[in-house]
């Protein structure tokens, strides 16, 4: 089995969320692959993260990672669920793929393309554990590493066409890069994104990497090997910046919440607070 670097095993995290969302009889959503995909050592990740966010010796005082990747996950499925059906989207891009399994679980209409673009280990690591699963969409992997100078080059091979509009999800990927690598990603998929084309992402803002209540959850990350380095207060304007008119919304708003947000929402102008942004929106 291939093995996986630090961030790359947060992956193995979120598959271990989704399994545990799976068996909830109030789920938002169904994976019946999260289990397979989490294998040992997702269960034993998702333990580290309860045992910090849940304390059994006092109240709870940081975000609630179940409800806030339940939440993550349906939106985004929505999202690309609602970008599928209009008739000029027939490419939908993940980078990174990591363990998802959104093309082996939802229905995708028959002109999509479906791009996963992940490190070779990971996908390596997740075809073994999809041994025999058949994906439900016209399924293309691109096994490169996102830092590496050609790997638009490598998508286009897949059969990506950057001159039709196309729908990218960054999920899980920006807060774990330093600015200039999460900058540049975005300059990067601008570039190869016609007008029109669409993109979803979450971010954190720049207190939650610093804020003395988050220091808890954050030492889990920064044991792991994969630190949280990365947040902005002005998401709509750092994706502006590369040709995306996108909104922001935080769990706990009416378009983010599913009734499973427990926490307030803060508005934008309160300071020293941590927030999470579900960013979407379009290429100019």
């Amino acid at each position: 089995m291939p093995v996986l670097n630090p961030v790359e095993r947060t992956a193995l995290l979120t598959a271990a969320l989704r399994a545990a969302e799976t068996r909830r009889p109030d789920r938002l959503y169904e994976d019946p692959y999260a289990a397979g995909l989490a294998g040992d050592e997702g269960p034993d990740l998702l333990a580290e993260i309860r045992a910090a966010t849940f304390p059994p010796d006092r109240l709870r005082s940081l975000p609630s990672t179940p409800d806030y990747n339940a939440i993550r996950t349906r939106f985004f499925d929505d999202l690309l669920q609602d970008a599928a059906r209009a008739p000029e989207t027939t490419q939908i891009v993940l980078a990174p793929a990591g363990m998802d399994s959104r093309a082996y679980r939802l229905s995708w209409p028959g002109r999509i393309r479906y791009f996963e673009v992940d490190r070779p280990s990971v996908l390596d690591f997740k075809a073994e554990r999809l041994r025999g699963v058949a994906p439900r969409v016209d399924h293309r992997t691109v096994a490169v590493d996102l830092t590496d100078d050609d790997w638009e080059d490598r998508l286009g091979a897949a059969g990506y066409d950057r001159t039709v509009p196309s729908t990218w999800l960054l999920e899980g990927l920006l807060y774990y890069i330093p600015e200039a690598d999460s900058r540049r990603m975005l300059q990067r998929v601008a570039a190869i994104s016609a007008p029109g084309s669409r993109i979803a992402a979450d971010i954190v803002n720049r207190a939650a990497l610093s804020l003395p209540h988050m220091r808890g959850l954050l030492d889990v990350f920064a044991g792991w090997g994969c630190p949280w380095v990365f947040g902005t207060d002005e998401p709509e304007a750092l994706f502006a910046q590369y040709g995306f008119d996108v909104r922001a919304l935080q769990p706990g708003e009416p378009d983010a919440d599913y009734g499973r947000w427990p926490d307030p929402v803060p508005p934008r102008d309160v300071t020293e607070v941590r927030r999470v942004f579900f960013v979407h929106g379009r290429r100019r």
